[in-house]
């Protein structure tokens, strides 16, 4: 199947391709590389998804808006390939931030979120390496951010 038919099978709203807030850009094609700025973790209303894993959200709310902040990556690369996610040959790697306490330990079990969605939606071609980094802090107070790096075809 390809990415729209998973999208629709599975019934998946993209939210909207927001505009970055400071000097950088949403996207970058270089070459056959499309690299996707950090997506912070916004719910389907919106709304941020703010605190501290291991404190004010479990590790499963984490996973949730891991999945939110790969909604948001999908959508930037279906805004940079002018809407046809054909173009994409592979997603190359996500790099996932969790905004948890000192004892917390289980970042990769959150960033499995925004992993899991990313196959689900492109198939094999959605496998891809990660790094899944615990922070002290992220912008706006929220709880995960995600970037990416795919290769177009």
């Amino acid at each position: 199947m390809t990415a729209e038919e998973n999208i629709k099978k599975l019934q998946i709203r993209l939210p909207e391709a927001k505009a970055p807030v400071g000097n950088y850009v949403a996207t970058k094609i270089t070459g056959k590389m499309l690299f996707i700025s950090g997506q912070i973790s916004i719910d389907e209303s919106g709304q941020l998804i703010k605190g501290k894993i291991g404190r004010d959200l479990n590790t499963k709310a984490g996973y949730e808006a891991a999945k939110r902040c790969a909604l948001s990556i999908i959508a930037q690369v279906k805004k940079a390939c002018d809407n046809d996610l054909s173009k994409v040959k592979s997603c190359i790697k996500l790099t996932g931030f969790v905004n948890s306490t000192d004892n917390f330990t289980e970042q990769p079990k959150v960033i499995n979120g925004a992993s899991d969605l990313i196959a689900s939606i492109f198939g094999d071609i959605g496998m891809h390496t990660r790094a899944a980094v615990s922070t002290n802090s992220l912008p706006l107070g929220v709880s995960v951010e995600v970037d990416a790096i795919f290769e177009l075809k």
